[in-house]
């Protein structure tokens, strides 16, 4: 069965082609990029029971809904409290079945190594870390299972949707490695990887049909930098300045341990000639880095409560425009931002560069270039530190795009 809708599918096309398209109903895809094809019912001895928090459904990359598809004994669920419900009672009240939790803990055992005997019923939290700790925090029953987990012989496929770290990978992979072991047939549940494999690879040659390669260009003398306050005055009604907060840990803790990398939580942007601003949240996946909420002014329960990657790169590609010049201070934002998946119309200009280049050598903060250039302060663009910066930011394309700063 299919249907026409819009995209929701993650991936990231011009604002041309955003129109109505052909959607698969069975796994929620546009028929360009549909896995189903690579799908092999394989019968379980364990009862597989899917728990999706309620914003990992509308991930179209997710694979809580391919496992379910791949696995007859499965049923897939989506909420957040569990107590009282039908669902749960069911999963756990099966004596031929015992639950038990796939989920880590101290108390884990490691399935790989020390299988339970017998069949099981194998309850799978699906969603962001945050949102699985929360289902398990807020769900005694759950918490309160026994678990099991496991650490992965080699990193995630998972190309297209950042893992928190090494260690983790997709619900699909996990439950590869986890019902090879219960079932003692490892083999066997390679053919879940299938239509994951599938849709990975269509996901990146869609983008990369879309975007293009990237082209080397032959090692020569550096070619000179165009003047970046003309282009910013002769595109002024294109200018969109972008600011992003990362939860950001040290690169090593104290024992040499490494950490995770650092990740989106706001990407924020103002579009000078219209005003128009876009703002979200996102929530993180790792594990939060300590100092992160103090530091960008956004507190943890706002946090926790943000968008998916996915849904901020739906929202972001309804603002963006082909013809935006993206003016950043520095690389950071944009690096940060493309790393979680996002794209960004060609045109960018640093806004920091700019600045060194006009007094030929560094410069400090954003504050101390508007003082320079004789700028008042600018209100807030936003929340938190992220919205006084982006009105820094915003401030100084205004100036340097006028003209009066040109050099003849």
């Amino acid at each position: 069965m299919t249907a026409s809708t819009t995209p929701t599918d993650g991936t990231t096309d011009t604002l041309a082609e955003r129109e109505y398209r052909t959607v698969c109903m069975r796994c929620r895809r546009p028929e360009r990029v549909c896995w189903c094809a690579h799908v092999t019912p394989i019968e379980t001895k364990t009862r597989v029971v899917l728990l999706q928090h309620p914003r990992e459904r509308d991930v179209p990359i997710g694979t809580a809904r391919m496992a379910n598809l791949s696995l007859p004994n499965s049923e897939l669920h989506v909420g957040v409290r569990w107590s009282g419900s039908k669902a749960l009672e069911s999963a756990l009240s099966d004596p031929e079945r015992p639950a038990a939790l796939l989920y880590p803990g101290d108390d884990a055992v490691d399935v790989l190594s020390e299988p339970p005997k017998g069949p099981i019923t194998l309850i799978v939290v699906d969603g962001t870390w945050w949102q699985t700790r929360k289902v398990v925090r807020e769900n005694p029953e759950l918490a309160a299972l026994p678990r099991l987990a496991f650490t992965p012989d080699k990193e995630s496929e998972y190309r297209i949707r950042r893992e928190p770290a090494p260690s983790c990978v997709s619900t699909i992979e996990a439950l590869v490695h986890v019902l090879g072991a219960l079932e003692g047939d490892a083999e066997r549940f390679q053919a879940l990887l299938a239509p994951f494999r599938a849709m990975v690879d269509m996901q990146i040659e869609h983008t990369s049909r879309l975007h293009g390669a990237r082209v080397r260009h032959a090692k020569g003398a550096k070619p000179r930098r165009p003047n970046a306050m003309s282009r910013m005055r002769e595109h002024a009604s294109d200018l969109v300045c972008v600011m992003s907060e990362a939860s950001a840990w040290p690169y090593k803790t104290k024992d040499g341990k490494r950490t995770p990398a650092d990740e989106l939580v706001l990407w924020a942007a103002y579009r000078l000639s219209t005003g128009e601003r876009f703002e979200e949240v996102l929530v993180p996946r790792a594990p939060l880095a300590p100092t992160t909420s103090s530091r960008i002014r956004i507190s943890e329960d706002e946090l926790a409560a943000g968008l998916s990657p996915e849904e901020l790169l739906v929202k972001w590609n309804a603002f963006v425009r082909e013809t935006d010049v993206i003016c950043t201070w520095g690389p950071y934002p944009t690096d940060l931002f493309t790393r979680t998946g996002g794209s960004l119309p060609a045109t960018q200009i640093d806004v920091r560069q700019v600045a060194r280049d006009r007094v030929q050598g560094k410069v400090g903060a954003m504050s101390e270039v508007l003082e320079s250039i004789g700028a008042p302060q600018p209100q807030s663009l936003g929340r938190g530190r992220a919205g006084e910066r982006l009105a820094e930011l915003s401030a100084i394309v205004e100036e340097f795009s006028s003209g009066k700063f040109e050099r003849r």
